[in-house]
């Protein structure tokens, strides 16, 4: 045999390929899904006796969802045999089932994960009709809430007696005059309770006190604010001291002209005839 047929039997050799494995539909996980009881509730404080929102998709109701990933839109359904809130991963034949909201109010129990994740992820009406109710940031919120207020209180009880009457005045106006200490101090504190970030706002306000001077000066009938709110003149010659700037509360545009040359002569001007 010679060296070209060796090598020609090597060649026609019969050379095993192993099958290409078949590719496999990824699967979209939810790893940090908790698996618990869910509760769900209608948005604006609605408590009808029973709501229903669409539970698959329609003409007149979609129910879709993009998938960033397939950049398709998925069709959702509610199907009560099924595992997967989306119509593509249902196979056999779906039993369709209703949501309904009873009181406001719908309970989803944690071996109801199909439901719970159409409601929690996918529904269009998630946080426009209904939401879902967090228990921990509910109570994030009311910590945060107690928080403010106990600073605000504690501000309101701090507060020098000038500064007091400076925040009491810009909100409640002429009232302050018949007002005792103890009053003043009552409502100052009520002021705190009643809207503890306004009151922190102003506490906070370096121009609370020009805010009060103003209001003093205009309920002493030294200068007058115009009926359209947009200047302030002397009450004597009807002259204009300043023109209230667009959408700007008259009462604070005139505090902070104070701190202007011309605003400056005018504050003292007015701090005399006050005394």
């Amino acid at each position: 045999m010679t060296k070209n047929e060796k090598q020609t039997d090597v060649m026609e050799a019969p050379v095993k390929v192993a099958p290409k494995p078949a590719k496999e539909k990824p699967v979209v996980k939810n790893k940090d899904w908790e698996i618990k009881d869910r509760t769900y509730i209608l948005t604006r404080n609605q408590e009808p006796l029973t709501f229903t929102i669409p539970g698959r998709h329609t003409r007149k109701h979609p129910l879709l969802w993009f998938d960033e990933i397939t950049k398709k839109q998925r069709e959702l359904r509610y199907a009560t045999n099924m595992n997967s809130p989306f119509a593509d991963e249902q196979k056999g034949e779906a039993t369709l089932g209703h949501i309904i909201f009873r009181d406001g109010t719908l309970s989803v129990p944690k071996e109801n994960i199909a439901l719970q994740k159409l409601l929690s992820l996918y529904h269009p009406m998630k946080n426009r009709r209904y939401k879902e109710l967090q228990p921990k940031a509910i109570a994030m919120d009311e910590l945060a809430k107690i928080e403010v207020e106990i600073e605000a209180l504690n501000t309101a009880k701090n507060l020098d007696i000038e500064h007091a009457e400076a925040i009491v005045r810009v909100e409640y106006g002429s009232k302050v005059n018949a007002l005792s200490s103890k009053e003043l101090r009552r409502d100052l504190m009520l002021l705190a309770k009643k809207n503890p970030q306004l009151f922190l706002a102003l506490a906070a306000d370096e121009n609370v006190q020009l805010r009060s001077f103003a209001v003093t000066a205009c309920e002493q009938a030294v200068i007058r604010m115009s009926q359209d709110q947009r200047s302030f003149h002397w009450a004597s010659n009807d002259r204009k001291l300043m023109t209230v700037p667009f959408d700007e509360n008259p009462y604070s545009a005139l505090a902070a002209w104070f701190k202007t040359d011309e605003g400056v002569e005018v504050y003292k001007s007015i701090e005399k005839r006050l005394k």
